[in-house]
């Protein structure tokens, strides 16, 4: 056997022995191993979600329910207009408590008793006493006449009828005494209560009655908050990009830039709500609690994360397509502007959609500048005084009320969904217009 043939011969039995084969089993029982790892990884990560979403949604969806009670509402006119002038301000003005609790007694005629019925009166919410102003404010032709109206129930009611006030328990262990439970049990019988679909907390501001609370106050302000944002945040961060990966000069300058903008990204964004008091606040005099301070907050900290994103993808373009343009005569603006901001824009709007969803959840910036106060007003501009939802979420998981805690629950549900809809939009645009070189 010649020594070629003889080397070759060795080198083959160094991968084909006994100790080879148990080494290469070895290393392929390590690599399932690792898979296994990081499939149960994903599992735990899968379950840990799940049970969050679960848990979110088994306490906050009844919040999108809420019970109602018809009563027969006698509109008297020695009530609403006692003089028949038919003036807006009088009717306005007139006690339409009254004619709630006239309608429950008319109901219950055996109950007798301060106490009583003021126990009788707490079943139905304050807010029914509104709407029969609003009512009759739109139509003044009820007056005189009577009419089935639905309108709604306390909260301890609604939480009776939804089960979290539990009629198994002692008196002195709910909310509700027993005389309640019975009262809400005969008008359930007698088909009076009505469940329906809780447009008013999809439609209305915040109160402090649980039943009336809704987050459109949170949802406008949210809006008008984040478009300040992107109105800042977008064109100062693209350009800021622009510059230092495109025309700024390679110097110990730009390095410090690049570096505070790298640590700027990860600072806590509680200092940029400092930063809001001492400055927009504090120092320009800025309205407290208004969308236009809470917004130039958020831009401040979302502009270190859309100039990282836009840097990164304009040094995704290719040197190419530089150089082609630049070869048939354009100036270096022209190439920038004209050609390779183009074909970079998908992955900065990408990465300025997620900032805006990173600015959305954020609640420790603008709690600094006032933005915790109680709003029940929808607001109206820049400058009115409003809420954003995740700070919603805070005060509504600060209060007693157990009726809140579906609420508080409900609306991380709307804020989950705002998220999930910002970041699917940012992952569709990528996949639409995102080019492979």
């Amino acid at each position: 056997m010649s020594e070629a043939t003889l080397g070759q011969s060795r080198r083959t039995d160094v991968h084909t022995s006994d100790a080879a084969q148990r080494r290469l089993r070895r290393r392929y029982a390590a690599e399932r191993r690792f898979q296994l790892y990081g499939l149960f990884a994903i599992g735990i990560a899968l379950f840990a979600l799940g049970w969050l979403l679960t848990s979110i949604v088994g306490r906050g969806y009844t919040a999108f329910t809420q019970s109602r009670v018809v009563l027969e509402v006698e509109f008297a006119r020695d009530v609403l207009d006692p003089d028949a002038t038919g003036d807006r301000q009088v009717l306005s003005g007139a006690n339409y408590a009254a004619l709630v609790k006239s309608s429950l007694r008319e109901q219950f005629p055996d109950v007798s008793g301060r106490r009583e019925r003021r126990a009788l009166n707490a079943l139905v919410s304050s807010g029914a006493a509104f709407q029969l102003r609003e009512m009759v404010l739109a139509d003044p032709s009820l007056v005189g006449t009577r009419r089935a109206v639905s309108v709604p129930l306390s909260d301890d009611s609604d939480m009776f009828f939804k089960g979290f006030i539990r009629r198994d328990v002692g008196e002195s262990e709910r909310k509700l005494n027993d005389a309640q439970v019975g009262w809400l049990d005969a008008l359930q019988e007698r088909g009076l209560v009505e469940r329906v679909f809780n447009t008013t907390f999809l439609t209305s501001g915040d109160s402090r009655e649980p039943e009336l609370a809704g987050i459109w106050g949170a949802v406008v302000g949210t809006t008008l908050t984040l478009l300040v944002t992107l109105l800042l945040c977008f064109p100062i961060g693209v350009a800021a990009a622009v510059y230092l990966e495109e025309f700024a000069p390679t110097n110990r300058w730009t390095d410090l830039i690049e570096v505070n903008i790298n640590n700027l990204a990860a600072v806590p964004s509680i200092v940029f709500g400092l930063l809001g008091l001492a400055v927009f606040l504090n120092f320009f005099g800025l309205p407290r609690s208004a969308p236009l301070v809470g917004g130039m907050v958020l831009a401040l900290m979302t502009l270190p994360t859309v100039i990282i994103a836009g840097r990164a993808a304009l040094k995704a373009v290719p040197p190419s397509i530089r150089e082609a343009a630049l070869g048939v005569g354009a100036s270096p603006v022209q190439t920038v502007l004209q050609h390779v901001l183009p074909l970079a824009l998908p992955g900065i709007l990408t990465g300025t959609i997620i900032g805006m969803a990173r600015a959305l959840g954020e609640s420790a910036p603008l709690l600094m500048i006032g933005m915790v106060a109680f709003i029940v007003d929808i607001p109206s501009g820049l400058t009115s005084p409003s809420t954003v939802l995740p700070v919603q979420v805070y005060l509504w998981a600060d209060s007693p009320e157990r009726a809140f805690v579906e609420k508080t629950s409900a609306a991380i549900m709307v804020l989950l969904a705002f998220l999930i809809l910002m970041n699917l939009a940012a992952v569709l645009l990528r996949r639409k217009y995102e080019q492979k070189w």
